[in-house]
């Protein structure tokens, strides 16, 4: 019996042990999900682990009595440790982040490193290129662990960046949290998203048209506003009443950004759909092919329709453009819903497209903007992804490639036993969590219905894709 099947019997037997300590802490929310409400978990004491065993690497972060906030950062204290041997330690400033996750008990954070003086400061941990920002991500409804680990291996594969990311263990003011998921912020930056820097005094010709990293998201810190975001001048549909969709300014910041930059980006996407919505939007020269990277796209769609993410094409949906060239799609994020993990609006099926999100829910305030069916509806355009998509499934996107990356995530939490010690930490296997669509009693099925369900979507895609023109 391999140590993954021992989840189920490790978990049942401490249940007796610590009923006492759990009953304190353990709620069902009805319009949530979550299995655990901790009202002060940054203070809690549930599941003391022994982390003597040889483990992933281990981030120790210590607030000194304080508490961690949505905003603004708080100053901690954090080493990292690896292999016996401290890799990083110093001063950091750190917060809750999240959306939709936040009211979940195990929390992700967003951190920098800072000096003395709480200023940025740029620093390399474990082994990643040095930059200041980082996130620790604490999956929680995504039961494997993995979700955002495998879509983002998978587009590093493709060429097209994401997020760098390694699996870590959490030990917060003392108390053991967990696995998580080290990883980039998102944010222009030469190993990042690699575009020019805007100077302050670059308002004028070339040095105008880039570089801007743009988005379409939520925005739940202080809302949508002119300063901070432009709305799509045609928005979720070109042949229905249409609903409205929000870009938000992400770099420059909204608050750096002069008019002449404000205008020129806004403008230039203005003209993307201008061309997108005009009856001439096929020509290879007049159309919208003038404006925007077309292999950006279609990856970008690959990778949205290969996990049917829920949240694909309307939250977290990045876009850049560099000096002098189209706008690109991506990077790609949070897909943590992805891989048929949600329950509502399809997110859990194999056989629908997720591009076509606002036919299913028509009255979700983040709909879809009407660029992707426009794209769907032209020859080219779905012959470079056919094209595509052949070329990635014989390698890159093929299901034993996939599988083999799935089984080696295993092997790196099975041999360190953090599998068991985070479902002691957060005993939530059997229970339903937002928004699951399956609940599985033991890791080994939350893996085995996350394989099922990638193998069915990939000769589901191998059908429709192959049957468009």
């Amino acid at each position: 019996m391999t140590r993954i099947d021992k989840v189920a019997f490790k978990v049942s037997g401490i249940v007796l042990f610590y009923f006492f300590v759990l009953l304190a802490f353990l709620s069902c929310s009805s319009d949530e999900g979550a299995a655990v409400d901790i009202s002060n978990e940054e203070e809690n004491t549930i599941n003391p682990i022994d982390t003597s065993i040889d483990g992933l690497p281990l981030f120790s972060i210590n607030t000194n009595g304080a508490t961690i906030v949505d905003e603004p950062k708080i100053n901690a204290d954090a080493s990292v440790s690896m292999d016996g041997s401290v890799d990083f330690s110093g001063k950091i400033g750190i917060e809750i982040r999240g959306s939709s996750s936040q009211p979940f008990p195990k929390k992700s954070y967003g951190f920098e490193r800072w000096d003395d003086s709480s200023q940025d400061v740029d620093a390399s941990i474990l082994g990643f290129p040095e930059e200041e920002d980082w996130i620790l991500y604490g999956p929680f409804s995504d039961k494997s662990l993995m979700r955002n680990v495998l879509i983002y291996d998978l587009s590093s594969d493709m060429n097209q960046y994401a997020s760098r990311t390694k699996f870590v263990e959490l030990n917060l003011n003392g108390t053991y949290r967990g696995v998580y998921v080290f990883m980039e912020k998102l944010k222009r930056d030469k190993e990042r998203i690699d575009i020019a820097k805007l100077n302050e005094d670059e308002n004028t010709g070339e040095d105008l048209t880039g570089g801007y990293v743009i988005k379409i998201d939520k925005n739940d810190n202080g809302g949508f506003t002119s300063q901070n975001s432009f709305v799509s001048q045609f928005g979720s549909s070109l042949r229905e009443p249409s609903a409205e969709v929000r870009i938000l300014f992400e770099y420059p910041k909204p608050e750096d950004l002069t008019s002449e930059r404000r205008d020129y980006i806004t403008t230039y996407v203005n003209d993307v759909e201008s061309a997108l919505a005009s009856d001439t939007y096929m020509d290879p020269v007049n159309g919208y092919d003038q404006y925007i990277d077309v292999d950006s796209f279609v990856d970008y769609f690959i990778l949205n329709e290969l996990s049917n993410n829920v949240d694909g094409y309307r939250i977290s949906t990045f876009m850049h453009k560099n000096k002098n060239e189209k706008l690109k799609m991506g990077p790609i994020c949070d897909f943590n819903l992805g891989f048929g993990n949600a329950d509502y609006c399809s997110g859990g099926a194999t056989d629908v497209w997720a591009y076509q999100f606002n036919e299913r829910c028509p009255d979700d305030f983040y709909q879809v903007p009407f660029w992707w069916s426009r794209l769907m509806e032209d020859p080219a355009f779905v012959s470079r992804l056919q094209s595509r998509c052949n070329e990635l499934r014989g390698n890159i996107l093929s299901e034993g490639n996939i599988f083999a990356k799935v089984d080696s995530y295993i092997d790196v939490l099975d041999k360190t036993e953090s599998i068991d010690k985070n479902f002691q930490t957060w005993n939530v296997l059997g229970t339903y969590v937002w928004p699951n669509s399956f609940v599985g009693e033991t890791y080994n099925q939350e893996i085995d219905f996350l394989k099922s369900w990638i193998s069915d979507r990939l000769n589901g895609m191998d059908t429709t894709i192959t049957g468009l023109l």
